[in-house]
């Protein structure tokens, strides 16, 4: 069931166009915020994601009380620090609640958990009465594979072995990721099956960087157009990998495209924009999902560039990606719980 490719891949003469909306909000960002990410501005890069990206407080996410949110600090993985995850619900639900562990994205190399939570929470938290965590992972190139995996593997555990006081449903645990953080959850699927680990009711993979090896046609035919390129890609990829980038060993855990037995994993949704890079390695890995016999909901939105939704939300397309989404995890849930009634 592995992800192969075929001979040579073809040299693309033409790249799908965005979508009139997304181009608008593309030009807007400017030159400096689709600068490729080199070795010699990553520290730089991440400094002004920080700057222009800053991170609500638990205060902020509290939102007059809408929502209960918590800081905690739990065991990391074995010789590893703690690990910080962000637990979140809306105020005064009663019972178990359906869980959402979330990881951010940011290229495995910036970002963090807090900033991704606002727009979970109204979207998904409060509509489907979901609660949520967000993982603090480490991050690249001053963290390597496994760290990042592994401490988003060692929150898994303790926030499933601690359900009750968390208030929420052991057995409906959903997790999910954006870009890097969907190929984070992507990995984090295939770790909990092969070890025995917290099992998920679902994995939600939003345009998941899922393949080290940037060989596929997509990552050519778009690579310089967008916000995001094969330098960028190279890049962070080399900084979480160190000198196994590269290697024909390489495990699964750390780039989920290189799976060779996709059985037995969770439901998975996979989305892509039609015109970014990660399109064909994600359309490939949800067809190795139903090659192993699973289940994959796969979209493939027209025009669409990297993590098009965050950059244009207004836009239709962005709207309508956002709907499938809800729509998808609420039918999940739905089904989630009334298997936990029957049982």
């Amino acid at each position: 069931m592995g992800l192969r490719r075929v001979g040579r891949v073809p040299t693309p003469k033409a790249a799908p166009p965005f979508d009139p909306e997304l181009s608008v909000a593309l030009a807007a960002l400017g030159e400096a915020a689709r600068e490729p990410i080199t070795p010699d501005n990553l520290e730089a890069r991440k400094e002004r994601d920080a700057t222009t990206r800053p991170r609500p407080t638990a205060e902020d996410l509290r939102a007059d009380g809408l929502f209960e949110v918590t800081e905690l600090c739990v065991p990391g993985p074995p010789g590893g620090p703690d690990v910080t995850l962000v637990s979140a619900r809306p105020s005064g639900l009663a019972g178990p609640l359906p869980l959402l562990y979330y990881m951010h994205g940011g290229a495995m190399v910036m970002g963090n958990a807090w900033s991704v939570l606002p727009r979970i929470l109204r979207e998904w938290a409060l509509p489907l009465e979901l609660a949520v965590i967000s993982v603090e992972y480490r991050l690249a190139p001053r963290a390597r594979y496994p760290e990042p995996l592994e401490d988003c593997y060692a929150g898994l555990v303790w926030a499933a072995r601690h359900a009750t006081e968390l208030g929420i449903d052991a057995d409906r645990i959903v997790i999910g990721g954006k870009s890097a953080g969907g190929g984070l959850a992507a990995a984090l699927a295939l770790l909990a099956r092969d070890r025995g680990g917290p099992g998920a009711l679902g994995q939600l993979l939003l345009c998941p960087m899922l393949d080290d090896r940037a060989g596929t046609f997509s990552s050519r035919q778009m690579s310089g157009l967008g916000v995001w390129d094969l330098t960028s890609h190279t890049t962070v990829w080399k900084a979480l990998l160190g000198d196994r980038y590269g290697a024909a060993d390489l495990p699964p855990y750390a780039a989920p495209a290189r799976a060779t037995d996709l059985s037995g994993l969770p439901p998975a949704y996979i989305d892509v924009g039609s015109a970014e890079m990660f399109r064909d390695e994600d359309i490939a890995y949800a067809n190795a999902i139903w090659q192993a016999g699973g289940q994959a909901e796969l979209h493939v939105w027209p025009g669409g560039f990297h993590g098009f939704d965050g950059l244009a939300p207004h836009a239709a397309v962005s709207r309508d990606a956002r709907e499938a989404r809800t729509r998808w995890l609420r039918r999940l849930l739905a089904a989630g719980g009334e298997r936990a009634v029957t049982s």
